[in-house]
């Protein structure tokens, strides 16, 4: 039977950027899931502490859910090996962390107690391959991604089952929902095409073209654009989601990867991750009114994950390759604090605290 597994949180502190007080940044916590080790670091952006814990899957994404009492956490199951890990057993002194695809149930989505980081509150299946996690506005429903079956699995979490299997096209990977709740776009990596999703009937309503590599979307706030990152082509998609087409395509930094709306709607991020070989470290800014980038900003090795504060006045990038995440302030557009997290930081999210 898969088991929820207690895990140990670490304490460590952040590093500042540049000299700015905590104070300035919003009564928020961000979440950044750490493939390298299996785990979730978890940011309080008033103090600047920064706790890891180790859970039971690889995260590759991590999504707050909307009361902001829950996280929501995909992956492969994961199985550890080499005695003790970070503990200090035998073998070494490090965690030695492999996907388990033979998992019973492929309970890959985890939720988490959004306060308290080690407590696993549900294992739920997710398909054999999850990818990326958002929830319905309610937070009833989880839509995730399965690269592997070409399928957006919808799990009801009050019901603990998945209840419905939408097919995509190749190789979904991210995926975002329409500020209305209605639809799912969804970033189809092999076949260069957004699936759109119908929420009510959960049915693809559509399939557009966009370019070379498509691996995530993001609404403007009105829900009247979609912008996608086109990996493989160093630009970015942007979609007239009256028309369903590509209605401009805007050139960036080298593969892009993730992309968040701030400051209003006015700006897009674009973090720029390059290649495992040469990894980029910026994040193109977009004006949405013009359709233009206005600024590049320069963060860490392999940008790769964005999110932004609920008031849109900060966006936090993960940086891959440098095992850190960056806060941008989208007022003067610098890097205003870096944070030491887990290793392999990839997927984020952000909880406002009232």
């Amino acid at each position: 039977m898969f088991r929820i597994r207690p895990v140990l949180v670490a304490i460590a502190f952040a590093l500042s950027a540049t000299a700015v007080h905590a104070a300035t940044l919003p009564n928020g916590v961000v979440y950044s899931a750490n493939e390298g080790d299996g785990s979730i670091s978890e940011i309080t952006l008033s103090t600047g502490d920064v706790r890891t814990a180790q859970i039971a899957v690889i995260p590759h994404n991590v999504q707050i859910s909307p009361d902001g009492k829950t996280l929501l956490a995909v992956g492969t199951p994961a199985v550890k090996t080499g005695g003790h890990g970070t503990h200090g057993g035998a073998g070494g002194t490090s965690t030695s962390v492999k996907a388990d695809s033979h998992a019973e149930g492929d309970a890959g989505l985890l939720i988490l107690n959004a306060s308290e980081l080690g407590q696993a509150l549900e294992a739920l299946p997710a398909g054999s391959h999850p990818s990326h996690v958002v929830t319905s506005r309610d937070g009833r429903y989880a839509y995730i991604t399965n690269a592997d079956t070409d399928r957006v699995s919808v799990v009801d979490i009050q019901g603990k089952k998945v209840i419905a299997e939408v097919a995509t096209g190749g190789y979904p990977h991210g995926l975002r929902l329409s500020p209305d709740g209605r639809e799912l776009y969804v970033a189809n990596v092999t076949d260069n095409t957004v699936s759109i999703i119908d929420t009510q009937s959960l049915k693809e309503a559509a399939r557009v073209s966009v370019g070379k590599a498509p691996v995530q979307v993001a609404f403007t706030p009105d829900g009247k654009h979609v912008y996608v990152s086109l990996r493989d082509e160093d630009s970015v998609a942007i979609i007239d989601t009256s028309s369903r087409k590509v209605i401009k395509t805007v050139s960036v930094g080298r593969n892009p990867i993730q992309l968040y709306a701030a400051a209003g709607g006015s700006k897009m991020y674009v973090a720029n991750q390059g290649s495992d070989n040469n990894p980029d470290n910026t994040v193109s800014v977009i004006d949405t009114k013009s359709q233009s980038v206005i600024n590049t900003v320069v963060t860490g090795k392999g940008a790769h994950g964005v999110v932004a504060s609920t008031d849109g006045g900060f966006v936090f990038i993960t940086n891959t390759k440098d095992n850190t995440v960056s806060a941008i302030d989208t007022s003067t557009q610098d890097v205003v604090a870096t944070y030491s997290v887990g290793p392999n930081p990839n997927g984020i999210t952000y909880r406002s605290i009232p």
